[in-house]
Formats: C-alpha cells, structure tokens, sequence
C-alpha cells in the first residue's frame, strides 16, 4: 500500500525523521532511517523511498534543520545523516523589558478568548525570572475575540486536517447551504475570523467567515487529501473576498483623553473638549459590528450622535450589567 502524501501525513513523516535524527549518536544510513521512519516502511519501492527521502531532506534544511551528510562506510562509501543538536537548539531568548511587555500585551490579546490557557502558558514560559513593568502600556487593553462557536471545531479540524461539514450564508443570499470543506487556515483579519481551505464540493480553494457559519460544525471521519498550495497566502485571500461594508454612516464620538487610540486612527476629525474628553467623529460601515466595538471601550467612550448607534451601544452595555448581576456568586 503506498504512503499517503497528505499535508498531515507529511508533517507526521517529517517530525518522526526529525526526531529519529535527533535521537541518535552517530549518523544513520539511509536504509536505518526506512526502518526507523514507519511513513517509509509503507513506501512500496526503494526508487519511491528515494525520491520520499529527499524531498523530505530538501525540506528539512529549507526549514532550517541542520542536516549533515557524513561518509560512514569502511571505504568511505556510504553516506549517514544526522541531526546537529549543537546548531538545532535555540539558544536563550534574550528580550529587554520594553520587548517583553510587548510580548506580554500581546498575549493578553487573548485574555478573553479561547485561547487564553495556552497563550497565559506561553507568556509565563517567555517571562520566567523577568521583571517587568508595562508602564508604556497603561490604558491599552488588546482584545481578540473567538465569540463564534464555530471557532472552536474549526480549530480543532485545521490542527487535525479533518474534514468538516457545515451550513453556510453567503452574504446577500437569505438561505443558507451546506459545505464540505477540508480546513488549511483559520486566520483573523480586522477583527473577524475567516476559515480559509478546499471546499470540496466546489473543487476550488474558498474563504468563509465564520460569523456566516449557522449550523454546528461536524467532522466527517475523512482525512485532508488535497495539498495546501505552497504559494497560498490566506491573508491576500480574504483580503481580496472580504465583504465589510465600506464606511457609509458617520458618528460623533466622546472619547476620554489617552484611550480609544483605534477609533483616533480611524478619525476623520478630533477635537479637544476639555482636560479628560476630546471628540472623535469616525465613519463605519456594518452599525451592529461598530456598536459592538464602542461597547468594548466601556467607560472610555460614549456615543454623542447618531442616537440609534448611541442606544445600540447602551443595550449591549445593560446586557453585560444584567449578566454579571445574574451570575451566581
């Protein structure tokens, strides 16, 4: 039975070669590694081994793993390879305090989210035995949300390369339809999350947003098989079919003095209103998507005009209150 060769049984191939290098002393002949590697005691021919060997090996170093080619035979007529491990391990991270309270910022981007175990574990692991001061940082609060429950099957099928059906509304099409989709990244893009991957029943690469997701996603029990295209960029992706509505409303803003440093980017005008208020006018384009930004600020910024945005904003403001009076202590 030959190999498989999708993108999951490739990285699982190429970790086992990397480990089995890693793992010994001396270096390893090529017919060692095919017994050692169980993706290459499948192969069925040893010119297919071959050609799998060194693909994998160009692979490997144009990832930066220093492989080394080593004559090994009595006469200097068979070839070893090995694993260097002095070049392999990375040595110590040396950040200076502002680098680290950058670092620090940026996982309490995730605070909130899905991911707020493993990034808190990450920043612990990068700030052990630092001292740190997040002075330059006081006032800044980077949130990035996963609200959708979409978010959480779909991570799990782009890290497994599991197949996944799901419901989808495209924008402008009241019913939504089905898709069968083989998963290759999931990726944020102002805000918002997009899955980017092969939608089977199209045969073509797709973007979809994971706010249109309306039904549970399920995996198929079918492995990946297409092969994630090596120039595939999923940022220019979405970018080229992102479907936010261009700015066509325009609010009035009170935005307190050293906060909402987004909205400020984002002005067409600002204005001093006295000591600790400035007006911000901004233009946006979905209003339920800008309420929601506004809320996020809490205390800091309040809506001034259109009154419509202003009691959306206060809606979703009571909403918190209510929830946090109702939770059980």
């Amino acid at each position: 039975m030959a190999a498989p060769n999708t993108p999951k049984a490739k990285a699982e191939r190429l970790l086992n070669l990397t480990m089995s290098l890693l793992s010994s002393r001396i270096p390893l002949p090529k017919q060692r590694i095919r017994q050692l590697v169980e993706a290459y005691r499948s192969v069925e021919s040893d010119e297919a081994f071959d050609r799998m060997f060194e693909r994998d090996k160009d692979d490997l170093r144009a990832m930066g793993i220093p492989l080394v080619t080593e004559e090994i035979g009595v006469f200097e007529d068979e070839l070893g390879y090995r694993i260097d491990r002095r070049d392999y391990d990375l040595p110590p991270i040396e950040l200076t305090a502002q680098e680290l309270a950058v670092v620090g910022l940026a996982s309490r981007a995730w605070a909130h989210a899905a991911m707020a175990g493993t990034a808190a574990t990450a920043w612990r692991k990068v700030a052990a035995g630092d001292e740190l001061s997040e002075d330059p940082f006081i006032g800044l609060e980077p949130h990035l949300g996963s609200g959708e429950s979409a978010f959480e099957p779909l991570k799990d099928a782009v890290l497994t390369a599991a197949t996944v059906r799901f419901d989808y509304a495209r924008a402008g099409e009241g019913k939504p339809g089905p898709r069968h989709v083989e998963p290759w990244y999931l990726t944020a893009w102002h805000g918002r999350w997009y899955l980017v991957g092969h939608d089977l029943d199209r045969a073509a690469s797709r973007v979809f947003r994971l706010s249109r997701v309306t039904s549970t996603v399920t995996t198929t029990g079918e492995s990946a098989t297409q092969v994630v295209p090596e120039d595939l960029d999923p940022v220019s992706m979405i970018a080229a079919t992102d479907g936010r509505e261009p700015p066509s409303s325009a609010a009035v803003l009170r935005v307190r003095v050293g906060t909402g440093h987004v909205l400020r980017r984002r002005a067409t005008a600002v204005a001093d209103i006295d000591e600790q208020w400035d007006r911000v006018d901004v233009d946006h384009g979905d209003p339920t998507a800008f309420a929601a930004e506004i809320a996020s600020h809490g205390p800091d910024v309040v809506v001034e005009e259109p009154t419509a945005l202003r009691a959306a904003v206060i809606d979703r403001l009571e909403a918190v209150v209510s929830a946090h009076q109702e939770a059980p202590a």
